[in-house]
């Protein structure tokens, strides 16, 4: 494809990518067989068609609550070439969806068939029609057959057929800071060019296959990897998720040239990589991308030496339709700590009256181009702030270096990035300010050593109310999607704030980040005298340790010490889950590991939990018939962590 090509709508492109290469593999998965570009140009027109005869047109949005893969791929493709695709994050819970559907104002909800999920709750609440998905053993990736039992009339010829560069495909939501989520509507023509840059960037062709573990619900996953593949004339591999041990079977079994992941992601992937050296020696990967939170220098040397490959990191935002700075591919210079050189439009760095600082100096990113959003919609109060003099001020802060690469240096914006995962405060504090004891509650982000950030959360009591911080992350979790989900809590007195009374939330965070480091080192000290912690004493914790020991590659923790405080996050939890397993010979979910993150907590409960076999074959997460079962599991582990409690208490008296 040339880059002087017209814009097109996303049918049209695809369209043309069938006609150069219609036998040409456009979409692969595990377990199913490959669809051909011929095949996708006909899936998407297949999808429009029936979609219009549901009433669904080019006026319309579609929300898309599906897992991941080859059949979000393309409904995605279908639903956004002749409506408008708005994908959704299926872990969210019910008063997310209830938000997320009736402010994009959906006009249906695609889910897979039989799919009892919340958001099928709120759809029928609000009235929004339902269209279900189902697919059949053995066919090709992406292919499926749609339903819907209240089709409505047939749209009229004027809202029919595929839509046009300046139509909307894409409706995504962007974290506030202080106010609700934002409307990102993003244009056949924004995606097109948005994909054209990362195409180009990173020197993408027919020859090129992606290995994608990036979920398809926001515009890493959707435009700088399955439109950036697709509009070059190459094959994409749609992963059902990531997973550690999974990824080295698909990097043997579809022998990708380059995959992309966050920071997370890779360092998973580097944790198991010496049991996979074969398959490593074999690949044939020309690049692997790092973006959606910065990656650590060691990770990314790391990530060299063990993939024989360059690593290249990149900057984007959802306003952008992704990408908006990268690192140049090898011949090209690799900057340390660098985001990279700017990909399409151009890049500047503003003071706050909106004139450019001098070169190496810090201040507010601004970006624009073709593929950056016209503006948020409905919001003219936060586009008044966004928009200076047509550049789009990104919120965060950074600088550019003589040569015209971009290093991002803080952010202005109190958005947590949670390993890739943006989370916005203020949706935080809203929940947790429905819990009886809580007077107020101020969720900021904390240093991660893998994450780059953890989700924590102040809360000050209601007068005479006791806040239990297990309570909260149950509550929370309730809630929120996990990702959401405070690992810390402090509770505190007050939170400071400004003359007009505003809650200060980075200088909060500051204050408690010190005063945790401070009870830390304290307690390293007091528990077995300088320099030591209380040591693994019986012999399950012993076992649970070791687990811990090989997944974390640490030895220097105790048995009080917090899994998530020494590095661990959600992804090594389970594989916690499955040494755990192997072990001890039974099954440890995911929810008892949140509940028990600490070596003598998850001892103590699992001493008293009756013991149940683990299958490999089967996830750790629970099961809808064993909630009942777990719901007693809770109940004791709260009676277990309250006697544990005021023993502490006791001792400290």
């Amino acid at each position: 494809m040339t880059e002087d090509a017209p814009i097109t709508g996303l049918s049209r492109l695809i369209a043309d990518r069938a006609a150069a290469r219609p036998d040409a593999d456009a979409l692969l998965a595990p377990d199913r067989t490959p669809l051909t570009y011929r095949a996708l140009a006909l899936r998407i027109e297949e999808i429009g068609r029936t979609l219009n005869s549901f009433g669904i047109g080019r006026p319309h949005r579609v929300a898309l609550v599906l897992p991941n893969g080859p059949d979000l791929a393309t409904a995605f493709l279908g639903t956004a070439a002749y409506a408008q695709s708005a994908p959704l994050n299926p872990a969210y819970r019910e008063p997310e969806f209830a938000f997320y559907l009736a402010d994009m104002r959906a006009d249906a909800l695609l889910v897979e068939a039989g799919d009892d999920s919340p958001a099928v709750t709120v759809a029928r609440r609000l009235g929004i029609r339902i269209i279900e998905l189902s697919s059949r053993p053995g066919t090709p990736a992406g292919r499926f057959d749609l339903h819907c039992a209240d089709p409505g009339t047939p749209v009229a010829a004027a809202d029919g057929g595929p839509a046009g560069p300046d139509d909307t495909a894409l409706i995504l939501h962007t974290s506030g800071t202080t106010d609700r989520p934002k409307l990102v509507p993003l244009t056949h023509a924004n995606l097109n060019v948005a994909a054209r840059n990362t195409g180009a960037a990173f020197a993408l062709d027919e020859h090129d296959r992606c290995l994608n573990p990036m979920p398809l619900f926001h515009a890493h996953g959707l435009t700088s990897t399955l439109l950036a593949t697709l509009v070059r004339g190459a094959a994409i591999v749609c992963t059902p998720g990531f997973s550690d041990t999974g990824f080295y079977r698909w990097l043997e079994e579809f022998r990708p040239t380059w995959y992309t992941a966050v920071p997370a992601m890779h360092q998973a992937l580097l944790s198991v990589a010496d049991d996979h050296r074969e398959v490593l020696a074999a690949s044939r990967l020309r690049f692997i991308r790092s973006a959606s939170a910065p990656l650590p220098g060691p990770t990314l040397t790391a990530l060299e030496d063990a993939f024989g490959a360059p690593v290249v990191e990149a900057y984007g935002m959802t306003e952008a339709g992704s990408l908006v700075t990268s690192n140049p591919l090898p011949p090209g210079e690799r900057k340390p700590r660098s985001v990279g050189l700017p990909v399409g439009g151009p890049v500047l760095v503003l003071d706050k009256a909106g004139r450019p600082v001098p070169v190496g100096e810090s201040g507010e990113i601004a970006i624009r181009g073709a593929n950056v959003m016209a503006g948020y919609e409905a919001n003219p109060e936060a586009n008044a702030l966004a928009f200076t003099d047509g550049w789009l001020r990104t919120g965060d802060e950074g600088r550019l270096d003589e040569d015209g690469y971009l290093y991002v240096v803080g952010r202005s914006k109190e958005i947590i990035n949670r390993g890739g995962s943006k989370v916005a405060p203020v949706e935080i504090d809203d929940v947790l300010a429905g819990h009886p004891t809580v007077e107020l509650a101020v969720a900021f982000g904390v240093p991660h050593p893998t994450l780059g950030e953890d989700v924590a959360v102040a809360v000050v009591p209601r007068p005479g109310a006791t806040v239990v911080e297990r309570d909260l992350r149950e509550y929370a979790r309730e809630r929120l999607a996990d990702f959401k989900v405070p690992s810390r809590v402090f509770v505190v007195d007050d939170v400071p704030r400004s003359p007009t009374g505003k809650v200060q939330r980075l200088r909060l965070a500051e204050r408690l980040a010190a005063a945790a480091a401070a009870a830390a080192a304290a307690a390293t000290v007091a528990a077995d005298g300088p320099g030591h912690r209380a040591a693994p004493a019986d012999p399950l914790e012993r076992r649970i340790a070791a687990v811990w020991s090989e997944v974390l590659g640490t030895e220097e923790f105790g048995v009080d010490d917090n899994f998530f405080d020494l590095g661990g996050n959600s992804l090594l939890l389970k594989r916690v889950a499955a040494g755990l397993g192997e072990q001890l010979g039974r099954e440890v979910p995911l929810l008892v590991l949140t509940m028990c993150p600490t070596v003598g907590t998850l001892a103590e409960h699992l001493a008293e939990e009756p013991a149940r076999p683990a299958d490999p074959d089967t996830d750790t997460d629970p099961a809808p018939d064993s909630r009942e079962r777990l719901d007693r599991g809770r109940d004791r582990m709260r009676r277990q962590l309250d006697r544990r409690q005021a023993g502490s208490r006791k001792e400290n008296s």
